[in-house]
């Protein structure tokens, strides 16, 4: 079963996707939508139906005291939208400091600041699936 990672930003959305056995999350592309929901879901659409894609785990940033804030609730409204227009499983996983992480991994990497602005948002979309991946599979030992 492959799954489809999401990190939802205000201009970008980040995309990972999992191997066919769902253990491994790999970067796929970060969509430059600029509020233009018609390009992102028929991006998205055309990409699940490629990737036979089963369900979606989109990014859920929550503040750090773990209330609903601005970004969150637009988080939980994109997920409606995607649930109704996709007609896909989406599943919500906290996603506080993921960006901060991705940040991390690529300053490690000694990835260029302009390298990392375009990489950043697919790679935290790979950090949402692969964690979501590794709680999956340890549910199942």
């Amino acid at each position: 079963m492959r799954y489809l990672g999401l990190d939802l930003g205000t201009k970008t959305l980040g995309v990972a996707v999992s191997d066919e056995t769902g253990l491994i999350a790999s970067t796929y592309k970060t969509i430059f939508y600029q509020g233009d929901e018609k390009l992102l879901f028929n991006e998205l659409k055309q990409i699940i139906k490629e990737l036979n894609i089963k369900k979606i785990i989109l990014g859920f940033p929550k503040n750090m005291n773990n209330s609903v804030g601005e970004r969150g609730q637009r988080a939980l409204e994109f997920k409606e939208k995607l649930q109704n227009k996709l007609n896909i499983e989406v599943v919500m996983l906290d996603e506080r400091l993921t960006t901060k992480e991705a940040t991390n991994y690529m300053l490690e990497a000694n990835i260029s600041r302009k390298k990392r602005k375009q990489k950043i948002d697919s790679l935290a979309a790979n950090i949402i699936l692969q964690t979501y991946l590794d709680r999956k599979e340890k549910e199942n030992e």
